[in-house]
């Protein structure tokens, strides 16, 4: 039996039950998980701003250790140190074509499957976003895993597997941030705080983080930040105080919410550029005129899992943990069990702390 935090239903609290999982089939991976993040996206998984099947064991972000594979695995073999990747590409649809993996439209099939059996009363459950992190152990495509870099400590690695993708593409592959230029970052959960040690290797001229907490500032500016706005309907104004009268040269929302969307727009200089990582539900309605978007000239784009190829970026990253530029146990406030996932659930509503990690 496997200890795993289910959602039974959306809208529904988690539940830590025991589950039994399959024996790894063909192309299929068995991984004992070192680590787990808690996520933004698992919590727009339970309350339905995101959908997916249920019930479902969430949990998205991780690492852990092979245990066995399935006929046709080359790349991994048991006892190897492995990231897990929820959002495998399949080299053959559009977007993939284009090198654009990340918007890969067949990332997701593996969330509708049946993934595993509650042992009490033997009912199916899903992948959640197809690895199901939130578990002692986890079966998943042999897409959804990847070799640990070289010098990156298992209980770190699951940190690169969300947010520091994301937060790192935010800025280098979206944003595309010039050295000397200066950047805004609105939300300094994991994400934001990803994003602004990216700013710090982009080599930022100015990095202002903007949360509604200032009991994060401390938090922010270990991260990078040379400046720290506590949230209100002022923060367009402040920034651009901060820059010159002109505004930042990119803002990168990490929030989702239309009001956060907008003054991160707001705070760009004419000509700049914002880039929104945070996902937000369909009542968030952000609102522009012809005139205003003509004048300004700003450039606004969706990111996705920060633009980012996992095959690609992971060893990029592991260069600049151990070359000292990034660090990963500085995204991380709080190591929990599997139990502490529903107050960490609550945290995150609250806006407390950055990254909390479920470590096994």
């Amino acid at each position: 039996m496997v200890r795993a935090a289910v959602l039974p239903a959306v809208g529904a609290p988690l539940e830590i039950a025991g589950i039994e999982l399959p024996e790894p089939g063909p192309g299929r991976v068995r991984v004992a998980l070192a680590a787990a993040g808690v996520c933004h996206s698992d919590l727009s998984l339970s309350n339905g701003t995101m959908r997916v099947p249920v019930p479902a064991v969430l949990g998205h972000e991780g690492a852990g250790t092979v245990t066995a594979v399935g006929e046709g695995v080359t790349h991994v073999a048991p006892g190897d140190g492995v990231v897990l990747n929820w959002a495998p590409s399949c080299g053959s649809c559009h977007a993939c074509t284009l090198g654009e993996v990340w918007l890969c439209a067949n990332a997701l099939n593996g969330a509708g499957a049946v993934h595993a059996r509650r042992t009490d009363d033997g009912s199916e459950l899903h992948p959640g976003l197809n690895v199901a992190a939130f578990a002692e152990e986890t079966v998943v495509a042999a897409g959804c895993v990847l070799p640990v870099p070289d010098g990156i400590p298992l209980t770190d690695a699951a940190l690169l597997g969300c947010a520091v993708l994301t937060g790192y593409g935010a800025v280098h592959h979206s944003a595309r941030l010039r050295e000397g230029e200066t950047v805004a970052v609105f939300g300094a959960g994991g994400v934001g705080l990803a994003a602004l040690q990216a700013a710090r290797i982009a080599g930022a001229s100015r990095i202002v983080a903007v949360d509604v907490s200032p009991q994060k500032e401390e938090l922010a500016r270990r991260a990078g930040a040379t400046d720290y706005v506590v949230a209100s309907e002022n923060t367009a104004r402040e920034i651009r105080a901060l820059t010159g009268k002109q505004g930042v040269d990119a803002a990168i929302e990490c929030v989702g919410r239309a009001t956060t969307i907008r003054t991160a727009w707001e705070s760009t200089r004419r000509g700049g550029r914002t880039t929104v990582v945070g996902i937000g539900g369909k009542d968030q309605q952000v609102t522009f005129n012809a005139l205003e978007l003509f004048h300004w000239g700003r450039t606004l784009s969706g990111c996705v899992y920060g633009n980012s190829d996992p095959a690609r970026d992971l060893p990029v990253l592991a260069g600049h943990v151990r070359e000292g530029r990034l660090d990963l146990g500085a995204l991380v406030t709080e190591r929990i069990t599997l139990d502490g996932i529903p107050a960490a659930f609550d945290n995150m509503i609250a806006g407390k702390g950055g990254r909390a990690l479920v470590v096994f």
